[in-house]
């Protein structure tokens, strides 16, 4: 068995897809995908993106405070 044949036999096993074009597509979807979430990490680990947290902090506070009987 040749080493294509072994690999296309892998593709094949490891997609559960029954034919090659099939296996080969959902290989490239998950490969894409991967490199989407890491450079969408590497953008928020370099400081390009960031979280904004002000809305959540505004709204957690007002929990807070409904909680203890007072209000905002």
């Amino acid at each position: 068995m040749s080493h294509f044949a072994k690999e296309m036999a892998e593709v094949l096993e490891l997609t559960g897809e029954p034919k090659n074009g099939p296996a080969i597509r959902c290989l490239m979807e998950e490969g894409l995908q991967q490199r989407r979430r890491a450079q969408i990490a590497q953008r928020f680990l370099c400081g390009e993106w960031g979280v904004e947290l002000e809305a959540f902090k505004v709204n957690q506070e007002r929990d807070r405070l409904r909680d203890q009987g007072k209000t905002p």
